[in-house]
């Protein structure tokens, strides 16, 4: 598979986004796709390589988002594509979790391999975030015979009913399908740059965990909680970062009431911040973990929920699926788990992470309009505001500043209601990476002559 003559000049854009071929295409797509689906820019794309993309008018951008935190091994990846080519020639499928096929079967047990945890360990797998929550969430009521589960403010799981009562990331995930799936508490998370209790850490007492504390003497009984959900960087809210000593306090918590630990690492898992699992960063040991997104590197819809044996106890019949852990899918993975650890990835991304954040930490010093500059590995996101002293969110600036990143052939994503996430494919090499800060900054300059 040679690399597209089209990759050579990448990022070029020849025709404004969306061209001609691109509106005809989102014209259709108006017609018979469901108003439901979330977009963002017009970007109709037929062909990617590495981290570069090609629309349908022939513009070449250079993907900072890795197609929606997907591909952490790039766009056709020749390795996935021709694991994936091999597979299919053979067989397809084969009854899902029915009847039994190798590759899910290694697949399962590489993953209880390099998941946290000195422990015999279990695999559901579905076919996505949300499912791989699903599972989490059933698995967590199954074992404890316990009705409650605690969330936090500003996670997203997922828009499946279990997964979206558990989210609160915008009123809109959740608005006209109530009721919801009872039992459910929201919790303060702990998004420092905008504490709220108007607290500044350190030396905020933490109390956001006082709340959690407070709230179990009034309002919930704590020995009816079955878990503990979280995002160990919640990501859709646009990387927000708990202070080291957060997620210790409480797994306590969770050790004193035996509550379930349920480490949600469908953004965050497989390297991207810089080790293998997010929640490494803090030393605590999950329960349950739940994977999707970059692990089969977008070659087929793979989710997959990994818990401790001594919990993932329920019986046959209990929980299943169709399509979870589809042969394509599992062969895909595999060999996307053997790239992560033969290019040593993770590694890569915790210093490429480091570098390119102290670089976006200078450019945000001397901005108008970045209030905040967050990351771990290689997802980072920049917090725009109107005012640096008042924190006014920026979500006009940050549209602009999208918008304007787009024109020169750069694709980032929005976080939250005014931050932009940058999550590069692992492989980019550090010149791509330092090219797409460069045009990123000359967006940032262009749109501050209009603040």
């Amino acid at each position: 598979m040679p690399k597209p003559a089209w990759v050579k000049d990448a990022p070029k854009v020849i025709k404004k986004i969306p061209g001609p071929k691109a509106r005809e295409l989102v014209s259709r797509d108006e017609r018979v796709m469901s108003p439901s689906y979330t977009r963002s820019e017009q970007i109709a794309a037929e062909e990617g390589w590495g981290c570069y993309v090609r629309d349908l008018d022939g513009n070449s951008l250079l993907d900072l988002s890795s197609g929606m935190f997907v591909l952490n091994y790039g766009y056709s990846n020749p390795r996935l594509v021709n694991a994936v080519i091999k597979q299919a020639k053979k067989l397809t499928h084969f009854a899902g979790t029915d009847f039994y096929y190798p590759s899910q079967v290694e697949l399962a047990d590489r993953l209880t391999k390099i998941t946290p945890g000195n422990f015999s360990k279990k695999v559901y797998f579905g076919n996505s975030g949300a499912e791989a929550v699903e599972a989490a969430f059933k698995c967590a009521r199954w074992h404890t015979r316990r009705p409650r589960m605690i969330a936090f403010t500003g996670a997203f799981h997922g828009r499946t009913f279990g997964a979206m009562s558990l989210t609160t990331t915008n009123v809109l995930h959740q608005r006209y399908f109530a009721p919801l799936v009872p039992g459910v508490s929201h919790m303060p998370f702990p998004y420092c740059y905008r504490c709220l209790f108007g607290e500044s850490y350190p030396g905020c007492g933490f109390r956001c965990v006082d709340f959690i504390k407070d709230y179990l003497k009034k309002v919930i009984p704590p020995e009816e909680v079955a878990a503990v959900i979280t995002e160990p960087i919640q990501g859709s809210s646009g990387y927000i970062i708990p202070p080291p000593e957060y997620y210790t306090i409480i797994k306590e918590l969770c050790d004193q009431y035996g509550w379930l630990f349920i480490d949600d690492e469908v953004q965050t898992g497989l390297g991207r911040s810089g080790k293998m699992f997010a929640i490494e960063h803090w030393g605590v040991t999950p329960d349950i973990i739940c994977l999707a997104k970059a692990l089969s590197g977008g070659m087929a819809p793979i989710g997959a929920t990994i818990g401790s044996a001594r919990v993932m106890d329920w019986e046959p019949g209990a929980h299943a699926s169709t399509f979870g852990g589809n042969i394509v899918a599992c062969v895909a993975a595999v060999e996307g788990l053997k790239i992560l650890d033969e290019q040593k990835l993770t590694k890569r991304a915790a210093e490429l992470g480091d570098k390119i954040l102290k670089r976006l930490k200078e450019i945000g010093d001397n901005s108008k309009i970045i209030g905040e500059v967050r990351g771990k590995g290689l997802m980072i996101a920049l917090e725009i505001v109107r005012d640096k002293k008042t924190k006014q969110p920026g979500g006009k600036e940050r549209d602009m500043l999208i918008s304007e990143a787009l024109d020169r052939g750069l694709i980032v994503f929005r976080g939250g209601n005014t931050s932009i996430r940058i999550a590069p494919p692992l492989v980019i090499s550090e010149r791509e990476l330092d090219l797409g800060i460069d045009i990123l900054e000359k967006s940032l300059r262009e749109v501050e002559k209009k603040c």
